[in-house]
C-alpha cells in the first residue's frame, strides 16, 4: 500500500513518513522549497520513501503525483507558512492545494484522505476542554483558524457529493525535532536552554506559569496520524489529535530544568490576562482507535534536548 503525504518534507510530514514506514506502508512525499535529510528517515529515501517535487499552488500537482504512483491514500499536510504570502496568494495556495488533493483522492479512488486541521479552530472559543462536537464560531482571529475551518466545511461537502472518505485531523500544538519556526513555548525554552542563553518570547512578553495549552510532541503526532489513517473503520469524520489533558507552562519549565538544571528560565507566576481554563482538546475518539501517547512532557523535553545537543540545528 502506498500513501501520498503532501508537504511530506516538512516538520510533521517526515515524522509521519517514518511512522507509516514502520507500520508497513510505502510513502510518497512532496517537497517544494526546503530539503531535509534527518538521520531518522534519510536511509529510506529512494526506497520506501519516494520524493517528488511540486508546488501545490499550481493546480494539478497532487493529482499527477497520485496518478503516477498509484497511491492508495492521501494525507494532506501542505500549507503555506504563516504570514509568508500576501492575502491573495495565501488564499490561492490554500484553496488550490485543497481542491487538488480532493480531486486526487476522487480520481485515484483512494481508501481515505486525511486532511490536517488544527487546534486553532477552537481559538475563538472560551474555556475548554474542546470537543469535536463543539459548534465553532464564525469569527476567526488568524489565518490558520480561518483556513482550517473553511477546509473542514468545504472538504466534508465535497466528500458528501463524491463519496470519498475524508477525515479532518485537528492537530494540537506540535513541537520537537525539525520544528523550523520555533514559535511555541517548549521549542523556545529548549532551544535557548541548550544554547545557555535567555529565551526570546513571542511578543517579548514573559509567559505565565499557570497558563496552559495542548502541546503534542511531534513523534506522538506522527503516530496519531498513522493511527487515524490506517484504522480499519472510522466512526467519525473529525478527530482531535492532541495530548487529551492540560499541560501548563509551568510543567514545561519544570521539565526543561530537569533536563538542563541551569536553564535560564523564569516564567511569571499565576495566570495571564488571556488565560483560558482547560485549554486542551478531548481525545476520547483518538483513544478509541487504540492510540496511547508514548511521550510524557519530561521524556519529550529530554528527547528534544538530546536531538539538539547531537548537533541538529532545529
Amino acid at each position: 500500500m502506498t500513501v501520498l503525504i503532501t508537504g511530506g518534507m516538512g516538520f510533521i510530514g517526515l515524522h509521519t513518513a517514518r511512522a507509516l514506514v514502520d507500520a508497513g506502508e510505502d510513502v510518497v512525499i512532496t517537497w517544494y522549497q526546503t530539503w531535509r535529510e534527518p538521520d531518522f528517515i534519510k536511509d529510506e529515501f529512494g526506497k520506501r520513501v519516494i520524493i517528488e517535487k511540486g508546488d501545490v499552488s499550481q493546480g494539478n500537482v497532487i493529482r499527477d503525483i497520485a496518478k503516477k504512483h498509484k497511491v492508495d491514500g492521501i494525507i494532506h499536510l501542505a500549507v503555506p507558512g504563516v504570514a509568508a504570502l500576501t492575502a491573495a496568494e495565501d488564499y490561492r495556495t490554500n484553496m488550490t492545494g485543497l481542491i487538488d488533493a480532493l480531486e486526487a483522492a476522487r480520481e485515484a479512488e483512494v481508501r481515505r484522505i486525511c486532511v490536517a486541521s488544527s487546534i486553532a479552530v477552537y481559538h475563538s472559543m472560551g474555556d475548554g476542554p474542546y470537543s469535536e462536537t463543539d459548534r465553532l464560531p464564525m469569527e476567526s482571529a488568524n489565518p490558520t483558524e480561518t483556513y482550517k475551518k473553511a477546509w473542514e466545511i468545504l472538504g466534508m461537502h465535497y466528500a458528501s457529493r463524491t463519496g470519498i472518505e475524508l477525515i479532518n485531523m485537528r492537530i494540537g500544538g506540535i513541537w520537537g525535532p525539525l520544528y523550523h519556526s520555533g514559535m511555541n513555548l517548549p521549542s523556545r525554552l529548549v532551544s535557548a536552554s541548550v544554547k545557555g542563553v535567555d529565551p526570546e518570547y513571542m511578543g517579548g512578553r514573559v509567559p505565565f506559569a499557570g497558563d496552559n495549552a495542548d502541546i503534542f510532541y511531534v513523534k506522538d503526532t506522527a503516530k496519531a496520524i498513522q493511527t487515524v489513517y490506517m484504522a480499519d473503520k472510522l466512526e467519525h469524520n473529525i478527530y482531535n489529535l492532541g495530548a487529551g489533558h492540560q499541560i501548563t507552562n509551568g510543567d514545561i519549565e519544570s521539565a526543561v530544568k530537569k533536563a538542563i538544571p541551569d536553564a535560564k528560565i523564569a516564567l511569571q507566576a499565576g495566570e495571564g490576562p488571556a488565560h483560558k481554563k482547560d485549554g486542551y482538546m478531548t481525545a476520547e475518539r483518538l483513544a478509541g482507535l487504540g492510540f496511547k501517547s508514548q511521550w510524557s512532557v519530561d521524556d519529550a523535553i529530554a528527547d528534544y534536548v538530546g536531538w539538539l545537543r547531537a548537533g541538529n540545528e532545529k
